[in-house]
């Protein structure tokens, strides 16, 4: 198996760590490592990392990028639910639940979405309590307060209203 391309993009809340094969992204992780593995970067994880900074930058709302997250079947349908969730909007892992048909498993879909492999493009940090409180994220709850304070910035939300 040919070891994945990987990229290195410095954000403005740290170092993410951007992984494909030959065809799509399989990995966006947050790398707190102090020694990150050494980048072997392709077109695709270049096209990933400028499209990164264009959101960073509030100049992307939607990326469009080629996915390959290796997970369960549930774990594909909580992935596949997050990506429907308009930027800027959030969901409870409740309405989660519902959305893919499953509205008992709330405490699997909070998992699945501990387990999403590709940050930010997968959207998790969109998903918060019930009772509206930012709970659990893989990158710390620090950074999905600023993601989500990033997406209702006003220069985001003019970014796309020409």
């Amino acid at each position: 198996m040919t070891p994945p391309y990987r990229s290195l993009l410095d954000s403005p809340i740290g170092r993410l760590i951007i992984e494909a094969n030959d065809h799509a992204i399989t990995r966006i992780a947050w790398c707190d490592d102090v020694s990150p593995p050494e980048p072997n970067a392709s077109e695709l994880t270049q096209t990933a990392s400028a499209q990164l900074h264009d959101y960073f930058n509030g100049q992307r709302q939607q990326f469009n990028l080629p996915l390959a997250p290796i997970g369960t079947e549930f774990q594909q349908r909580c992935w596949q639910a997050l990506c429907v969730i308009p930027y800027g909007a959030t969901r409870s892992y409740a309405d989660q639940a519902q959305a893919i048909a499953h509205p008992q498993s709330v405490r699997a879909v909070g998992q699945a979405n501990g387990a999403n492999p590709i940050a930010i493009v997968i959207p998790c940090h969109r998903v918060i309590g019930a009772n509206g409180r930012l709970t659990g994220y893989t990158g710390g709850l620090n950074r999905k307060r600023w993601l989500l304070a990033c997406e209702h910035t006003p220069q985001h939300e003019t970014a796309s209203h020409p």
